[in-house]
């Protein structure tokens, strides 16, 4: 298992074997409808949700734009609260952090709050590489985790999962981990949550060290905050004597009047809940509760060069709602593995090409794994443009062009495979350039229509093997303009 996926088949292929397995397809539909249909309810509810979304928005892209004082001084309030703030520029440096931290500690094991960003730099394989043993304590990560997975979705990691195969996991992998499964375990939830509870609870009372990421960093204080629905997260903050956090540059947020705006919106969008059930904040250490040691590693990994791009970086807003997974028609159908990425979904189609670059085949093919609905748009809680950001980086993975590597400007070569789509494109470009040669084009369409195929050959296979193509119209909308309107609007 590899928080990078090295190694992917491209989109198509991944997709390909997942919408073939009706169980897989089934969990999906019926997980999916089911949140998105909860998320819709809730969000009626706030009469200024309109304004809360283009709040969101404002906040993200101001901090963006000012990203660099804003971590300056989260160094400073972390310091000053008596924590210690470690600088991550890539995958590898943060999880060499985080192994030394740990093996000061003495201690061979790690309970861990649900992160995306410590799933994002491998880091549960490179303490296994050290000899620590790092346990998830989020329900959902668990599953994945015993049954030797991968996660499939932001907010339900294991949503790919159904009761049944949970007990599965459960009965064969629980005693390999620690305290085995009950007898007769059933594969009713509240039999299958009890058998995680007693599993954890172990865990939460041995354990010295706790690893964390975090949903916001608020930069005027440097207060930390989780918000989670099970209480595992509360359990890994607070036990522990060592608590040690690794947060993405972009999760800051000024100041905590700033944080009121997420913690409206990011509940409902997510869970459909009004506020998360556990809201967890910590600010540095404290003699009289909690852990005694706290580190904080802001991770870069890939997030700079993101910032560079003025379209794309609007990517960086996300607040890891999962809203968009939850109505995109493609990640219904294929499932979170294809994307062949922790962040699956329409965000991780523009989110991981840019933090990993387009040079492999799953990176370059993610910018296509869309139907470009729109949907997801329109749920974003932050308002990202995910749309325009998928053309955006097709064109790079097309025509190449300058962008940002390692804090680097450097000029990408066109991937491999997209001969005939630039070509088509270069002669699109000439034809628009050249009003007489599209006229023409347009009318020699228009009379041969008859003769059109519903289906393309060769390259163009691929594209009308799941639609047809659009039907030619009989006349060329400028013709019939200049027939019905010419004479009165013709010359204007």
């Amino acid at each position: 298992m590899s928080g990078t996926y090295l190694g992917m088949p491209a989109f198509p292929e991944a997709a390909r074997a997942a919408v073939r397995d009706r169980t897989l397809r089934g969990n999906l539909r019926h997980a999916t409808h089911t949140i998105r249909a909860k998320r819709a309810r809730a969000v009626t509810e706030v009469s200024d949700w309109a304004e809360l979304r283009e709040a969101g928005r404002r906040i993200k892209d101001h901090t963006l734009r000012h990203l660099d004082r804003y971590l300056v001084r989260v160094e400073e309030a972390v310091t000053a609260a008596g924590g210690t703030v470690h600088w991550a520029a890539d995958a590898d440096e943060a999880n060499r952090i985080v192994t030394a931290l740990v093996e000061e500690t003495g201690e061979s094991e790690v309970v861990k709050v649900k992160s995306m960003a410590t799933q994002e730099i491998g880091l549960n394989e490179a303490l296994e590489a050290a000899g620590i043993r790092a346990y998830e304590t989020d329900l959902a990560e668990l599953i994945v985790q015993l049954g030797k997975d991968r996660p499939s979705h932001i907010l339900v990691p294991a949503i790919h999962r159904n009761r049944g195969e949970i007990r599965d996991i459960f009965r064969a992998e629980m005693s390999e981990w620690g305290r085995p499964a009950p007898e007769g375990l059933t594969d009713t939830p509240a039999e299958l949550a009890e058998a995680a509870r007693l599993h954890l609870r172990e865990k939460f009372l041995r354990a010295k060290v706790g690893v964390s990421g975090a949903n916001f960093v608020v930069a005027e204080t440097g207060t930390l905050v989780v918000v989670e629905s099970e209480g595992n997260g509360r359990m890994c903050l607070t036990l522990p004597e060592t608590l040690i956090s690794v947060v993405g540059i972009e999760k800051i947020v000024p100041t905590w009047r700033d944080l009121e705006v997420f913690l409206q919106t990011l509940p409902r969008s997510s869970t459909a809940e009004r506020m998360n059930p556990y809201t967890s904040m910590w600010t540095g250490t404290a003699d009289e509760d909690g852990p005694r040691t706290f580190h904080l590693v802001l991770l870069d990994n890939g997030r700079t060069d993101t910032l560079a791009d003025e379209v794309g970086r609007q990517a960086l807003r996300c607040i890891r709602c999962s809203a968009c997974l939850n109505v995109c028609p493609v990640y219904e159908r294929a499932g979170g593995h294809a994307y062949g990425s922790v962040y699956p979904g329409p965000i991780g189609a523009i989110l991981s090409p840019q933090l990993r670059g387009t040079g492999s085949d799953i990176d370059a093919s993610l910018p296509y794994a869309s139907s470009l609905c729109g949907a997801c748009y329109e749920v974003c809680p932050v308002a990202i443009d995910i749309p325009e950001v998928l053309v955006h980086l097709r064109e790079r993975v097309v025509q190449g062009g300058p962008a940002t590597r390692r804090g680097n400007k450097v000029v990408l070569k066109p991937a491999r495979g997209h001969a005939a789509e630039r070509a088509a494109m270069r002669a699109a470009q000439w034809a628009f350039a050249h009003p007489g040669v599209l006229r023409t084009g347009q009318r020699l369409a228009s009379r041969t229509r008859r003769f059109h195929p519903r289906t393309l050959p060769g390259p163009g296979r691929a594209w009308t093997g799941s639609r047809d193509l659009p039907e030619v119209p009989a006349e060329p909308f400028r013709d019939w303009w200049q027939r019905t309107r010419g004479g009165e609007d013709g010359a204007k």
